[in-house]
């Protein structure tokens, strides 16, 4: 079975802003980048350097206008770290799997 198959939900190749947090063993790190494609599943992302695979991870991104009719809305996701892709050097393709998220009120800080 292809990844292609075994998809649960539909993905949508957007390129939305993202801060990426992340725990690994005692190291914390923060990054700003931005998506390959969304489902309500999961996000793939590039980061510099690689997240390994189970790690906890927080990502609030902005849905912009043109989606949601209403200004951006932001959204914090909380998952896991599930597979990593070296792209090219010195940048690392990463699939994150959702599982919650909120909508944050407008002023709400997203730390």
């Amino acid at each position: 079975m292809t990844a292609e198959e075994r998809r649960v939900s539909q993905r949508f190749q957007i390129r939305l802003p993202m801060i990426v947090r992340w725990t690994t063993n005692k190291a914390v790190g923060e990054a700003l980048t931005e998506s390959r494609d969304v489902s309500s599943r999961g996000v793939y992302f590039f980061l510099p350097k690689v997240i390994v695979s189970g790690s906890p991870i927080e990502i609030v991104l902005t849905l912009p206008h043109e989606i949601t009719l209403a200004g951006p809305v932001k959204v914090r996701c909380l998952g896991r770290i599930n597979r990593a892709d070296s792209d090219e050097p010195g940048r690392v393709g990463l699939v994150a799997q959702i599982d919650r998220y909120e909508f944050l009120r407008s002023g709400e800080n997203a730390a």
